[in-house]
């Protein structure tokens, strides 16, 4: 198995930069996942990990050494992708062995067969092996080229978007097997999402991209409960964090929507000084002695829980409440907020406060 560390990478295509001065490291063994929108240089990141694009500046690093210049087969990594590369005029077990059976291996046919076994039960695949991949299911053929990719035991596997085209249940059993995977393998996994699920409950670490430029890395508890900006605390989180601007004033939070008060316990900054407010929907409590007041503008039904969103002054504020609480559209309710996890970001840059 192998760690990964990328030094100042810079890639353009044309005129447009994908990535930018780029750093990471990533851990041997690590289940390493880069968060990022559309445009925000995930896939670019793995290419160039994988040796299928080459920076116009930069290091790429592999066990210490520089591989910048090794092609694709001399870094030893395996890709799956969000489209299965798979053959679809052999059988299971024929995609499984093709890996194995190139020029570059010396195999013999009871290896081939072994390997192929093992990976085959490990994927609960076995009673396909004999079945033509263009008649498997979307989520058997992810597994086959989950497989493909394990079967030679690569250095680093490489996963870019490999659960997005599946449905939601499919997405949720493949996420747990996945991790399972690399509990057994113990290998270096790069996941790439835009999914900030499949981030927060797979990543050992996230690293969160934005415009070619690695924000903030960390565990996922770290992201969650210290995002170093706001674009990061928008990032995480279902609903996303609520951001309102307001004043400090002593304890409290003056905000600008409906000019409530809400208490503070770490005040950040000077009083008076103009703030963004950052607090998760679930510390967001409806109170009958609350001392804000805001709309029920829109429910949604989660099961166990509510998401509602309140309409406060103009302004949206999500609260994440049981499903036995009785609410209805267009509802005045009152509610306060829990002081202690209140953050504090400068209106102007976006960044936390507290972690300046």
């Amino acid at each position: 198995m192998a760690d990964i560390a990328l030094k100042g990478i810079t890639k353009k295509f044309g005129p447009n930069s994908a990535l930018r001065e780029l750093d990471l490291d990533i851990k041997d063994g690590e289940f390493f996942v880069l968060l990022g929108q559309t445009g925000a240089g995930k896939t670019t990141t793995l290419r160039v990990i994988a040796g299928l694009e080459i920076p116009n500046s930069g290091q790429v690093m592999i066990d210490g050494k520089d591989a910048t210049k090794w092609n694709a087969a001399e870094r030893d990594v395996a890709l799956v992708l969000q489209q299965y590369s798979l053959y679809p005029r052999l059988t299971v077990r024929g995609n499984l062995e093709f890996p194995l059976k190139s020029r570059t291996q010396n195999f013999t046919a009871a290896e081939i067969k072994e390997r192929v076994d093992r990976v085959a039960e490990t994927l609960q695949i076995t009673k396909l092996l004999d079945r033509k991949v263009e008649r498997l299911s979307g989520g058997e053929m992810q597994r086959v080229s989950i497989g493909r990719a394990i079967v030679r035991k690569p250095r680093v596997f490489l996963m870019d978007e490999p659960l997005s085209a599946l449905d939601a249940n499919l997405r949720d059993v493949l996420r747990v097997e996945l991790k399972k995977l690399h509990s057994e393998l113990g290998a270096t996994f790069v996941f790439v999402t835009h999914d900030q699920v499949e981030a927060m409950s797979m990543g050992d670490k996230i690293g969160v991209l934005n415009k070619g430029r690695l924000v903030q890395v960390g565990t996922p508890s770290e992201i969650y409960a210290r995002p170093i900006n706001t674009f990061v605390a928008r990032s995480v989180g279902t609903p996303p964090m609520n951001l309102l601007d307001g004043t400090l004033s002593g304890s409290n939070a003056v905000l600008d929507a409906g000019s409530f008060s809400l208490p503070v316990t770490a005040p950040a900054g000077s009083d008076g000084a103009k703030l963004r407010f950052g607090i998760r929907p679930e510390d967001v409590l409806l109170d009958s002695q609350g001392p804000a007041t805001g709309r029920v503008f829109d429910i949604e039904n989660h099961g166990v829980i509510k998401i509602l969103t309140l309409d406060v002054g103009g302004v949206h504020l999500h609260a994440t409440v049981s499903a036995q609480t009785r609410v209805q559209i267009d509802e005045t309710v009152t509610f306060g907020w829990r002081p202690d996890k209140v953050l504090y970001f400068d209106p102007a840059t976006g960044r936390n406060l507290a972690l300046a």
